[in-house]
């Protein structure tokens, strides 16, 4: 980008100092090339619970904002079943806090995600109709 202000000033200043000479035909190239920045990939990315200190990298990953959590709390359900209820109030209240959404997914799974992901809830499921 320096080079071609220096290129413009150069070109300015050899017109504008010399006497009215006629102007050339010619121009100026500039350089186009800017830098791709990447665009964030979205990680849909598993966790387990098997201690409540298992969810400090939850958290970190969700606050983040890049990373859907699927958390299995399976083991920490078989073990405590007070510290999976501290657990999970500890996801709900991160996850009010970046705006996102958290809902059980079978028995076994949680699933969170960051505020530019929706959970649908549906109640139920419509049958298939064969041909």
């Amino acid at each position: 980008m320096k080079k071609a202000f220096s290129q413009i000033k150069e070109k300015l200043t050899r017109t504008l100092g010399t006497k009215e000479e006629e102007p050339e035909e010619s121009y100026l190239e500039l350089e186009t090339e800017t830098a791709h920045e990447e665009k964030a990939k979205i990680i849909v990315k598993p966790f387990t619970l098997q201690t409540f200190d298992d969810i400090k990298g939850i958290l970190d990953s969700l606050r983040e904002g890049y990373t859907i959590a699927l958390v299995n709390i399976r083991p920490l359900k078989d073990k405590d079943l007070i510290e999976l209820k501290r657990a999970v109030n500890k996801l709900k209240k991160t996850c009010d806090a970046i705006d996102g959404d958290i809902a059980g997914f079978g028995d076994d799974y949680i699933v969170v995600t960051p505020s530019f992901a929706h959970i649908s809830r549906a109640t139920g499921t419509s049958e298939v109709k064969s041909e």
